[in-house]
């Protein structure tokens, strides 16, 4: 199994689209908290999914069951806090949701987790990537 993840900031949108298209990925699979944020431009969620289907004919889903809690976001985001500590509990999280028994396997394959931020670093993406490559096994993760 293929997964690759995209953040849309500091992309233009032919960027962004281009590398979904070059990717062969299939499906958006959004994980933002918030998805509907004027901020977003054109990752908007209805803009999004509009434009992924005619631009490039990727489908898309929001599975806020990948992303953070508004308490988790807010202490590393508004109060400063660390990314390890972040991590630690965003993590406990994702055990705790089981995502790996309830997020099915053929929506994740070929499919692009999405989100916000530039690089995959400090990004939630890369930790359900990898969390679920852990749990799965054969999965190959590709950050776009």
């Amino acid at each position: 199994m293929k997964l690759f993840t995209i953040g849309f900031t500091k992309k233009s949108a032919e960027q962004f689209f281009g590398l979904l298209a070059n990717a062969s990925a299939r499906r958006i699979l959004d994980v933002r908290l918030n998805n509907t944020s004027q901020l977003a431009g054109f990752a908007k969620s209805r803009d999004l999914q509009f434009l992924a289907k005619k631009v490039c004919d990727v489908d898309y889903m929001h599975l806020p069951e990948l992303a953070p809690t508004p308490g988790i976001l807010d202490e590393y985001k508004k109060q400063k806090g660390s990314w390890e500590d972040y991590e630690r509990r965003f993590l406990a999280l994702m055990r705790e949701r089981e995502i790996e028994k309830t997020i099915d396997k053929e929506a994740v394959d070929g499919g692009c987790l999405l989100c916000s931020e530039h690089a995959p670093h400090h990004c939630h993406r890369r930790l359900v990537a990898e969390y679920l490559a852990e749990e799965w096994g054969d999965l190959e993760i590709v950050h776009l």
